[in-house]
Parts: structure tokens; sequence; C-alpha cells
């Protein structure tokens, strides 16, 4: 799959559950384990869950394979690894402590 169809995929998944503050980064030349990633916040551990899980759903409907997820039995901050997009959806507290954003150094390309 392409990666701008790729990154529709997500954002649509990501908004279907009510994930709030859905920044794209692209971090090419920054990173050498993916191109972009999609940063999003979940409201509690239950909501960060199911938001990784409906991801991960719809990215294997698609016929997208999965690298990999992590956390999703803490659900304060869950990875979903998809390649060339890792989605990484956390709890405020804990999004507002790691700073993702800030720490890949550069602006956001756009609320997905």
């Amino acid at each position: 799959m392409q990666t701008k169809k790729l990154i529709k995929l997500v954002s649509t998944a990501l908004e279907d559950l009510k994930a709030r503050d859905i920044v794209l980064l692209d971090v090419r030349g920054k990173c050498s384990v993916t191109d972009y990633m999609l940063i999003a916040s979940g409201s509690s551990n239950r909501h960060v869950k199911a938001v990784a899980e409906n991801v991960v759903a719809e990215a294997k409907k698609a016929g997208v394979e999965l690298v990999g997820t992590e956390g999703l039995d803490s659900a304060e901050w869950a990875l979903v690894d998809l390649g060339d997009v890792v989605v990484h959806v956390m709890q405020p507290e804990s999004r507002a402590l790691y700073d993702l954003e800030r720490l890949w150094g550069t602006d956001a390309l756009e609320e997905a």
C-alpha cells in the first residue's frame, strides 16, 4: 500500500474511535525505522487500547503487514508499527511527558 493511502487509512481508524489531537510527523532522514509518525491522544487506558486495536484491525483488513505492537496491556502509550508509518496512541499525560513532537525536532505536517 502506498504511504499516503496508509496514512489516510490510519487517520480514519483513529478518527473512527474519537482519538484526539491527531498529528502527522515527517521523520524521513531523522529516523531509521520509519518515515512518518502519527500521534494521537486517548482519554483513558481503555480508550488508548481500543484506538490502537482499531488501527491494527483496519490495517489487517486492508492487507497491510503489521510489524508489531507495544504497550497494549498497560495502554498508557500504545505503539502500532506498520513499517513506513508508526502510530503512537497516548494518554495526554504521557504525551506531554514524552513530547514526541519536540523530541523529533520537526513541526507537525498537519493535524491529520
